[in-house]
């Protein structure tokens, strides 16, 4: 990654150079020249010629750096590299500058600075003592952030100053690298999905291939087809060529809904409801990536990462990583939104069966309960992860009526089909995954149970 190109260490406009160069005195140029200045007066109030010659050297001598400054032509060209670019919250990232001189002379002191949000600590500072001509010079520093985003580093800034510390120059390159801060994200535990066993599960697709098990439905013959595909029966009976159609499974589907509005959460902060609630998220997409489903991302207001493709999936295993890489980026930056419901989620789930869902849900209402609970329908299996304010509160004491509100909803998910759990502060996501897991056993062994029994049961998703 580039910090700049070559940085000619002089300005196009010398006029404008000297101007710089002046505004650019230390605080000793400064004091030499108020000094001369004060004794050219005073020598020729009193007729001193000898004081006005001293005069004269204390106020040439920081003029005289900052002309040789202005006129300085030096060629430094810099870089910098991110190891690793994107990291999650709380990670330390390492950032390498190398420094060239494409000059053919010698560089005198240079101080090197990068500006980096005060997020990711102090501002690297460097001494960079003479770099001969064709020279490089390399140094690092590493930045931390507890706060996920997406943050500028640069530009890079070079300071030139004399021998005697008269007068500074500062030049900057004009390009900036960028640290992604993803959230952070915990393995979890090998619980089995519906779907996930070989063939067409529950939450398997089917589409058309080219390669594959045979359909029973022939299709009209295309320029290009394989004539060991022709199926003789069916081009018979229509009286032109007929090939046998085909399939392929497609990879099990999994949508990672995350609740987004800002009504739905208290607090700030990393150890907040809302940040607890990215982090799952993220965490679910790369557990499930990692099982071979096709995954999205889908927020409270209708939005689908990576959005391409088939439903908004991404399809093949390259295209996974790049999704991943996506998605995580995605969430690096979301933020509340403005939304008071569930709506629009439901809109794009309700185009047919996604599969597996995953949701992670803030406060919800009656009305958003509701929502939730018809979004089960359109889905395979669905799991939902709760963090209710009762629970997530700043100290404040719950009162009975809201904790029974908040139970009657958890209620309300479950009996419509959901594996609901109830997420409390202090908890990773690992135990609440098992947890939902062994709830989801439970149930089914219920329903089957029940059907032994002549009654009816509900499964949750999960096997």
């Amino acid at each position: 990654m580039t910090a700049g190109g070559p940085a000619a260490m002089d300005d196009g406009d010398e006029k404008g150079g000297l101007r710089a160069a002046l505004s650019g005195l230390t605080t000793r140029g400064r004091s030499f020249l108020a000094a001369g200045i004060a004794a050219a007066i005073c020598a020729y109030v009193l007729g001193q010629a000898d004081l006005l010659r001293v005069g004269l050297l204390l106020a040439a001598l920081p003029l005289v750096c900052v002309v040789v400054l202005v006129r300085t032509r030096y060629r430094v060209a810099g870089t910098r590299r991110l190891t690793p670019s994107r990291v999650p919250a709380g990670t330390e990232a390492r950032v390498h500058l190398r420094m060239e001189n494409v000059s053919r002379m010698p560089t005198g002191l240079l101080m090197l600075q990068d500006r980096v949000p005060y997020v990711l600590g102090p501002r690297p500072r460097f001494v960079l003592d003479r770099v001969e001509a064709g020279g490089r010079r390399e140094v690092s520093y590493r930045v931390r952030s507890d706060l996920r985003g997406r943050y500028p580093l640069g530009p890079l800034q070079l300071r030139l100053s004399d021998p005697f510390g008269m007068c500074e120059l500062t030049r900057s390159f004009s390009a900036y690298d960028t640290l992604v801060v993803i959230p952070r994200t915990e393995p979890l535990p090998p619980v089995r999905l519906a779907g996930e066993a070989s063939g067409y599960g529950e939450g398997r697709q089917r589409s058309l291939a080219l390669a594959g098990d045979d359909d029973v439905i022939p299709r009209g013959y295309r320029h290009g087809d394989d004539l060991r595909r022709v199926h003789w029966r069916s081009t018979a009976r229509y009286g032109e060529l007929m090939v046998r159609r085909e399939e392929q499974p497609q990879r099990a589907r999994c949508t990672v809904l995350l609740d987004t509005r800002q009504i739905a959460y208290q607090g700030t902060g990393p150890d907040s409801a809302f940040e607890w609630a990215v982090s799952g998220a993220a965490s679910a997409l790369m557990h499930m990536l990692e099982r071979g489903f096709a995954v999205r991302l889908l927020t409270d207001d209708g939005n689908a990462v990576p959005g391409e493709g088939a439903g908004g999936f991404a399809g093949s295993t390259q295209e996974s990583a790049e999704s991943a890489g996506l998605m995580l980026d995605t969430l690096a930056v979301v933020d509340h939104s403005d939304g008071s419901g569930l709506s629009r989620a439901y809109d794009v789930l309700r185009g047919g069966n996604e599969g597996l869902l995953i949701a992670f849900f803030g406060d919800l209402d009656e009305e958003q309960a509701a929502v939730a609970a018809r979004m089960r329908q359109r889905s395979g299996g669905a799991v939902a992860f709760v963090l209710d304010s009762t629970d997530w509160g700043q100290g404040d004491v719950p009162r009975a009526g809201a904790r029974e509100a908040s139970g009657r909803r958890l209620r309300l998910l479950r009996e419509s089909g959901w594996t609901a759990v109830a997420v409390v502060p202090g908890t990773g996501l690992a135990r609440y995954w098992q947890q939902a897991g062994h709830q989801d056993v439970a149930a089914q062994s219920a329903a089957v149970g029940g059907a032994a029994d002549g009654t009816t049961g509900f499964s949750g998703g999960w096997s």
